[in-house]
């Protein structure tokens, strides 16, 4: 028999869980012919709701459910990673709790690892639901990290994803404190097989992840797996440096030949006032590699674990 451990991040979905596990093991049949047993590890992110008790609930009905609960919100990349530190399965898969990512495409998935890949990743060709202001920078970001970083990122990628253990044991091998999922999915490479499906909308509550989440996250995502940024800040520099030197040999020049040297001051206090922007500006780009720097070396816990069954 092999094993598979489903691995569910949740955060206030308390309306979710059950539909969940009902829906997963609707695939039950398919499981027995595989002969393939089924972990499900309900990874709590500090929910405020019910979601730890109706995880509890199901636990009394079925052993196969395990719950981690933390002491407080950590964010769904730490749920994932603790997640995978728990999963002993010979496989393991990462679903949301909404229901966004259709456990009827396991079988599919499966067949592919059986043909050999080492994960199969799933990715949204639609973004129907969506505001289309937060579509419209979604895929901005997904160009510009494939235009920055040399790991591939995959427009409309899901975390939905089933990986062999090899690929399980290469991602929690990378320890890191600021995690962005996506980018190690690429970064550890293997072979990976791309299933595409149309954009499924939640079935129950509302989307945790606003707008400035989103927008924190795409920096967090930047930073982990692209140094471009600094790059730019470096050239950005150097520029306005020989821009400087070349308005202080017109300057002098115009003085001697016009005898003229304080007209001008208006446009002057403009190039002050955007020099001074584009130097804030790449201040707060080394800023933000320096905070993830000094994150990385306090070397706290990626999460606290608050009840573990």
């Amino acid at each position: 028999m092999k094993l598979l451990s489903v691995i569910v991040p949740c955060y206030n979905e308390e309306e979710n869980i059950r539909d969940f596990y009902v829906e997963l093991f609707k695939n039950d049949s398919f499981f027995k012919k595989k002969e393939i047993e089924v972990e499900i590890i309900y990874v709590d992110d500090g929910s405020s709701d019910g979601t730890v008790a109706e995880i509890r609930k199901l636990h009394e009905e079925d052993e196969r459910v395990h719950l981690v609960s933390f002491s407080r919100n950590f964010g769904k990349e730490a749920a994932i990673y603790a997640g995978l530190q728990r999963a002993k399965g010979d496989m393991a898969v990462m679903m949301d709790a909404d229901l966004q990512d259709p456990p009827a495409l396991l079988p599919e998935m499966y067949g592919y690892i059986e043909q050999g890949y080492d994960s199969v990743a799933t990715r949204r060709v639609t973004r129907k639901g969506e505001p289309p202001v937060r579509s419209f920078f979604a895929r901005m970001f997904y160009r510009l990290m494939n235009r920055i970083s040399r790991t591939e990122i995959v427009d409309g990628a899901r975390d939905y994803r089933l990986m062999t253990r090899q690929v399980v044991d290469a991602i929690l091998a990378m320890t890191e404190y600021n995690r962005f999922t996506k980018g190690i999915f690429g970064w550890v490479g293997y072979e990976t097989k791309w299933l595409e499906y149309e954009n499924i909308e939640r079935k129950k509550g509302e989307t945790k992840w606003s707008f400035w989440k989103l927008f924190v996250y795409s920096l967090e995502g930047i930073t982990a797996f692209s140094t471009v940024p600094l790059t730019m800040a470096a050239v950005l520099g150097a520029l306005f440096c020989a821009l400087a030197f070349g308005m202080i040999v017109v300057t002098i020049v115009r003085t001697l030949i016009f005898g003229d040297p304080t007209s001008g001051w208006p446009s002057l206090v403009c190039i002050i006032l955007l020099v001074s922007g584009v130097q804030l500006f790449c201040l707060g780009i080394v800023g933000q590699y320096l905070s993830k720097t000094y994150m990385e070396v306090k070397r706290r816990p990626i999460y606290l674990v608050k009840e573990d069954i």
